[in-house]
């Protein structure tokens, strides 16, 4: 069965209804705010450790906006050298969309944000939602996710979800940006790459070009590809809770807001991915 536009657009609408429900919790349900608030806690209070901070500042570093504009080009370079001249359009559309619409938002949303468990201190200055390194990060994985040739999508889409959510932890723990901000970046670039693809299979079926086929991507691999991912995740979890059963323990119990904010943003980076990596597989 052909992949349909309106799957692709159906995945835009829920982005963005997505996108209008975050920041409505982020900024006027009380509950969800304090919540934001002592997850960013949570995730600051990491940077004690030596190790997380390095590894933070170093991921983080690509994503800067001197640094990025040397590194999205890669993808777009790699398309280009495949002759998919449609798809290196469409990644430009994705690139400079999310992070120009980012910006946008950034602007018209400056607020200052109450900040009850920061001791009336807001670290993380108006102007920060949607994160711009999110959309960055995200946008540039899910732009290399078309790139790449069908068979190497899911491997693709698995390490590049990785590499977003681990940016998404980042920044918080960095003191840039709420969850909730990351929450947004995701969003924001899932809804502009959809569009996109939306784009390009309407175009392909007005237009279609004469190539050699790559095949499709089964169901099977699509799957295994957030699969892998979640499965690494919970043998970690496991490995350390064999290890140190009451430390993590007593830590989840007392630190909830924490890991509930870290398992949506690893949740919706890995649904963004897949949603994009399902509307590309055929």
């Amino acid at each position: 069965m052909a992949i349909r536009p309106r799957n692709a657009l159906l995945g835009v609408a829920a982005c963005v209804v997505a996108l209008a429900l975050v920041w409505l919790g982020a900024f006027h349900v009380g509950f969800v705010r304090r919540a934001d608030q002592s997850a960013f806690l949570q995730f600051y209070n990491l940077k004690a450790h030596g190790i997380v901070e390095w590894l933070v500042q170093h991921l983080i570093w690509p994503f800067l906006p001197t640094h990025y504009a040397f590194v999205a080009p890669v993808p777009i370079v790699l398309a280009l050298v495949r002759g998919r001249r449609r798809v290196v359009l469409a990644m430009g559309v994705i690139i400079l969309g999310a992070n120009a619409s980012t910006e946008l938002l950034k602007a018209l949303l400056t607020a200052p944000r109450p900040a009850e468990l920061l001791y009336g201190f807001a670290p993380v200055p108006p102007g920060s939602w949607p994160s711009g390194h999110a959309t960055a990060v995200m946008s540039l994985v899910l732009v290399s996710v078309l790139a790449v040739p069908a068979r190497v999508r899911p491997t693709a889409a698995a390490l590049g979800a990785t590499l977003a959510i681990a940016v998404g932890y980042s920044v918080v723990a960095a003191g840039l940006h709420y969850p909730s901000d990351v929450l947004g970046g995701f969003l924001m670039a899932g809804a502009w790459t959809l569009a996109a693809v939306a784009g390009l299979i309407l175009a392909e079926r007005r237009w279609p070009v004469a190539r050699a086929s790559s095949g499709a991507v089964s169901l099977r691999a699509v799957l295994g590809a957030p699969g892998a991912v979640l499965l690494g995740g919970g043998l970690l979890g496991v490995i350390l809770l064999i290890a140190r059963p009451h430390h993590v323990i007593s830590y989840a119990s007392v630190h909830q807001a924490f890991m509930l904010e870290a398992v949506a943003i690893a949740a919706l980076g890995l649904a963004v991915s897949t949603a994009v990596l399902l509307s590309v597989r055929r």
